[in-house]
């Protein structure tokens, strides 16, 4: 039997499971988990690093400071201005070139004393002329009244008649009045000479020279090219501080309350005060009520338009007693949300939220009661969106 004829080897047929598996292409689900594991990482890797990754917030801090005295015995601070209360703008009655000028800035001058003068050649030739017109009526005036004796005479022997007499009363009479008339015109010359010469309305010092010689003066300055007054003066003796206070906080302020003023101009320098008076309305606009401070006593650095700050006292301190004081930080570092008070610490290079508790009203200035110590850095108008934990840097 020949080979070919014989049936096929079935086991030559077997499939080779083994061959198969190698010859199919790889899977690629490895590389999916790869990225998987990479995006996890990335993730991860963000939310970790995030904090220390951030960019800082830029910031400007304050202290908390310690103040003692007068400062921490203050029921209220507030600032205002130095002002005269006697202070005139003092200008000539008259119109004309201004021919003399005796006083400069600085310069003290009397009541009465003569300041400035205009030109007044022509007022005094008026004056002359109304003299010499009251001389002529003093004439007519005597003649008529010799002509009216006369007359009397002659009627009391029967030689005139009575209309005579009254003609010569009436000529009489009439010249009286033309001497009053002329007397009353050389007052007005004279009047008007001494309105050229402009005087001091009270002792003072000369705060500002508004005029130099040569140039026109006039009342009320009624043209462009003229002068409306010629020096300001102010009476040294008068002055006093002018401060707003907040209609919140003006309970805090009586007449006669003790105060300290501070000269910003000298701020070691302290006068003692009172508040002389409250002015009786508010202003609408600011919401403040004006209170005048007066000096218990000033010395020649204090000037009209200084900037002060007035401690309003609580109570006399006594030198016996232990000297007070108080904690205090900027208004403009304190922040608020939900009726409560915080602000932000800097706790190396990043910020913590610190409640605390506010006291006293000190002008720029707040009394810290609770929350914060003596030299505490404290961020200055915090953004609104600054949170705990924050990074920051510090900027001059």
């Amino acid at each position: 039997m020949n080979d070919s004829n014989s049936k096929p080897d079935l086991a030559s047929l077997k499939i080779d499971r083994d061959k198969k598996y190698n010859d199919r292409p790889r899977s690629r689900k490895w590389l999916w988990l790869l990225w998987v594991v990479i995006l996890t990482a990335v993730a991860f890797g963000y939310f970790y690093l995030k904090d220390s990754v951030a960019s800082s917030a830029a910031v400007r801090v304050t202290r908390v400071e310690m103040i003692g005295g007068s400062e921490a015995n203050a029921a209220l601070v507030a600032t205002g201005y130095v002002v005269a209360q006697r202070k005139a703008e003092v200008a000539s009655k008259g119109t004309g070139r201004l021919v003399f000028l005796g006083f400069e800035e600085g310069d003290r001058v009397k009541a009465g004393q003569v300041i400035a003068q205009i030109d007044n050649d022509d007022i005094k030739a008026g004056l002359e002329l109304a003299r010499a017109q009251q001389e002529q009526a003093e004439v007519d005036t005597l003649d008529a009244g010799r002509q009216y004796r006369r007359q009397t005479e002659l009627f009391a022997s029967g030689a005139v008649t009575d209309v005579e007499v009254e003609a010569a009363e009436t000529r009489y009479r009439n010249a009286q009045a033309q001497v009053r008339a002329a007397a009353a015109s050389v007052r007005v010359a004279e009047v008007n000479v001494e309105n050229t010469y402009i005087r001091a309305p009270f002792d003072g010092t000369v705060l500002t020279k508004n005029a130099d010689i040569g140039e026109v003066v006039a009342p009320f300055a009624s043209s462009s090219s003229s002068k409306g007054s010629v020096v300001t003066l102010a009476d040294m003796n008068s002055l006093e501080v002018e401060a707003d206070v907040s209609e919140s906080n003006i309970y805090k302020v009586a007449v006669g309350q003790r105060c300290e003023i501070v000269l910003d101009a000298y701020p070691q320098v302290r006068y003692p005060g009172y508040v002389k008076k409250i002015v009786p309305t508010a202003d609408r606009s600011r919401a403040t009520v004006l209170t005048k401070i007066a000096f218990d006593s000033c010395d020649s650095r204090v000037l009209p338009e200084m900037s002060a700050r007035v401690n309003f006292l609580l109570v006399e301190q006594s030198t016996s007693e232990r000297e007070p004081t108080a904690l205090v930080l900027d208004k403009d570092a304190v922040t608020g949300r939900e009726g409560a008070s915080f602000v932000f610490r800097v706790d190396g290079d990043t910020v913590g939220q610190i409640s605390v508790t506010l006291g006293r009203d000190l002008d720029k200035k707040v009394e810290i009661l609770d929350g914060l110590r003596a030299g505490d850095r404290i961020v200055l108008s915090p953004p609104g969106k600054m949170q705990s934990g924050q990074k920051v840097e510090i900027i001059p």
